[in-house]
């Protein structure tokens, strides 16, 4: 069966001090809060992921990810970070196809592909991201649009390699502006990928990849959205930057 996740997208927030001490307040939480959270994820900042991934050794339930990765293993990339770099450094996931690195760094679905394989081929399990803007959901082409997303730069995979793939679906309309996907909205699309996996991999598959929901997911809208059948998490962004609101949903399942 599919795994409940939160996942917690810092983004470019928190100096290295700041970001520890959150997370400290996150594992210190943990430790008292109940809850049917399956697996807590953290994507940080490059200069968190050693630190974090040293101090959640003996926490099960949490893994650290990367936010980004180079779809090359070296080479002359300034600036930029590779997957066996995210490995020694103790992170397990890494975050591939933000919709603020498609449209800040015009990211093609070509290119998230050869990620996806540059992370899989180095034992880091990927949390892929996709989803349409305001202007493609009111075209009403959303489906396809996402469908496309996920053929693209997913469906070259092996059974065995998507077991390691965990769906996000980022509404784009929906990050920062305020709004949110009503728990019906979130639902349907959720379907409609796990459908769109099913046609690609079968049902088994399907029925056991997470799919989180990613846009402006927060302590007060996060249990009805993991209400419903196919909604397995969230990927949260503003609201995991504040402790007390990431704990809050973490215990929204």
């Amino acid at each position: 069966m599919r795994k409940k996740i939160v996942a917690g997208n810092w983004k470019m927030n928190k100096s290295y001090t700041d970001g520890i001490s959150l997370f400290n307040e996150i594992i210190d939480g943990l430790s008292l809060a109940e809850h049917q959270c399956e697996k807590v994820i953290l994507c940080t900042p490059y200069i968190h992921l050693q630190k974090v991934s040293e101090l959640c050794k003996n926490h099960q339930t949490l893994s650290i990810a990367a936010q980004n990765c180079h779809s090359e293993i070296a080479g002359a990339y300034t600036g930029e970070i590779s997957v066996s770099m995210i490995v020694s450094v103790g992170a397990t996931y890494v975050l591939i196809g933000h919709s603020e690195r498609r449209m800040y760094n015009a990211e093609s679905n070509e290119i998230l592909s050869k990620k996806v394989d540059a992370a899989l081929g180095n034992q880091l399990k990927v949390i892929f991201c996709c989803g349409e803007s305001l202007e493609i959901r009111n075209s009403g082409e959303y489906i396809n649009y996402v469908n496309n997303q996920l053929e693209s730069s997913l469906f070259h995979l092996t059974k065995e390699a998507f077991s390691n793939i965990v769906i996000a679906y980022e509404p784009i309309w929906a990050i920062g502006t305020g709004l949110t996907a009503t728990k019906e909205q979130a639902q349907e699309m959720h379907q409609h990928i796990r459908t769109k996996l099913a046609s690609g991999y079968g049902l088994e598959v399907a029925n056991s990849t997470s799919i989180l929901y990613g846009g402006s997911c927060n302590a007060q809208n996060a249990k009805e959205l993991f209400s419903q059948v196919d909604v397995d998490g969230g990927l949260i962004g503003g609201a995991a930057l504040k402790a007390a609101d990431f704990l809050s949903i973490i215990q929204s399942f």
